[in-house]
């Protein structure tokens, strides 16, 4: 097959790249930043080449072709944020979306690119905006942010992924068991009607659209938190690094989410700006600032939990000593890990993780849920009155439903945040440790 050999091609230069780069490591460091470039420019147009074959009809047909090239994607896919120093790992990260966004907006028609860069360009402004509030709280190399921030970006990639290979009706065979991606949606339905059979009622739709949000927000905060974890790992020494990358990631997901989705800025774009016969940019600037703040606040808010979570479990082993030299004991902590023959630390830190993954799924799918809930109601309420059939001079009947959201996540969220930053253990340096590059020999100081 035509796309497998090409495949094949490009995990074999891969290798040969490596290779060069390892013999050549000792003697020539000038060679890091070809070597950055060169690796990620080869496994973007590795990328490239795969999806292309993912959605060939005639690779579509073959489910075993499917799954190896499924695998080849989630190999390159770990290459990518391999363990090098932040300045190499930046320039990988940000060469590989250099050639993807390329590579998107060659494929599209003049009038389309336009309203994509045009796209591109407003999203930049919120996000260094968010960057900019949140940064100092604590500094940050320029270069660990950019590999959080396109790290962040990065993680939309599997979500969109996904997306496509439901939209294509795909099937993957995997030895024995053949897998169908299927739509959430469609997935949450079928389970509710199931359990509850009949017209839908509120309380059917209130479920379905509760186990929807939930299955989003799995994923995508799974995504953030895995290019958080496995992007940031060399970079943390205290709790508040944790949050605050945790924080970044959460911007370049938002910003990637914002011109990737048609419906979002794409799409105020060419509803406000191009369409109409002059541009309307009180529209246009209305919906792209509700956007920029409700939507993003609740991607940091979310993450920036599960941040507050990872940073306590990677430093549960100094959490733990200090705790037990200021006489406190965490017997349920001791006697459940015994009991299960678990050592103390490893058990704490599995517990920070699921807690701080269940706590940013829940606020996610929360949120979603309060944005869509009134359009799903009877009657479509928008306001408090029409909610709660108030008259209309009663108090606060007028208002918006959306700034219940608004509160919680904008003026509370934020609030949280700056609490966890200004918390005195979470800005104790805890120690960071040195990062040995695998294929580029550098070292990463403290």
């Amino acid at each position: 097959d035509g796309s497998m050999g090409k495949s094949l091609v490009v995990a074999l230069a891969v290798a040969i790249v490596a290779c060069i780069d390892i013999v050549s490591r000792a003697r020539h460091r000038s060679v890091h930043f070809l070597f950055a470039c060169t690796l990620g420019a080869v496994l973007a147009m590795g990328a490239i080449a795969l999806t292309r074959t993912l959605f060939e009809p005639s690779a579509m047909q073959n489910a075993t072709l499917m799954a190896f090239a499924i695998l080849l994607l989630i190999a390159g896919w770990r290459l990518l944020f391999g363990v090098w120093e932040a300045r190499t790992k930046a320039v990988v990260l940000g060469t590989f979306v250099f050639w993807i966004a390329l590579h998107v907006l060659g494929a599209e028609t003049p009038t389309q690119r336009l309203a994509h860069l045009i796209a591109i360009g407003v999203a930049l402004i919120p996000a260094v905006a968010w960057c900019l509030l949140f940064l100092p709280y604590h500094r940050e190399r320029l270069s660990r942010v950019l590999v959080m921030f396109f790290a962040g970006m990065l993680a939309t990639l599997p979500v969109l992924l996904y997306d496509a290979l439901v939209h294509h009706g795909t099937e993957f065979q995997f030895f024995y068991f053949r897998i169908v991606p299927e739509s959430f949606n469609s997935s949450t339905q079928s389970l509710v009607l199931g359990q509850l059979p009949g017209a839908p009622t509120a309380q059917s739709t209130l479920l379905f659209l509760s186990l929807s949000f939930l299955l989003v927000a799995l994923v995508e905060e799974g995504c953030k938190f895995w290019v958080l974890r496995r992007g940031g790992d060399r970079f943390f020494s205290s709790i508040d690094d944790v949050i605050e990358f945790a924080i970044i990631v959460a911007i370049g997901f938002a910003f990637a989410e914002n011109v990737t989705n048609s419906g979002y800025f794409l799409s105020f774009v060419q509803q406000y700006l191009l369409a109409p016969p002059h541009p309307q940019w009180g529209e246009f600037f209305g919906n792209v600032v509700g956007r920029s703040i409700l939507t993003s606040m609740v991607h940091i808010v979310s993450t920036g939990t599960a941040g507050y979570f990872l940073g306590r479990a990677i430093f549960a082993q100094q959490e733990l000593q200090e705790d037990a030299a200021r006489g406190k004991s965490h017997a349920l902590l001791l006697t459940v890990s015994e009991a299960f023959g678990f050592e103390p630390k490893t058990l704490a830190q599995v517990l920070l993780v699921v807690a701080g993954l269940s706590l940013a799924i829940a606020l996610h799918a929360f949120s979603n849920l309060l944005v869509t809930l009134p359009d799903a109601l009877p009657g479509s309420p928008q306001t408090f009155g029409a909610l709660f059939h108030l008259s209309p001079g009663f108090p606060f009947a007028n208002l918006s439903l959306v700034i219940l959201p608004s509160l919680l996540y904008v003026v509370g969220g934020f609030w949280m945040l700056t609490w966890l930053f200004e918390w005195r253990e979470n800005r104790r340096e805890r120690g960071m440790r040195v990062t040995v590059e695998t294929f580029v020999a550098a070292q990463e100081s403290l």
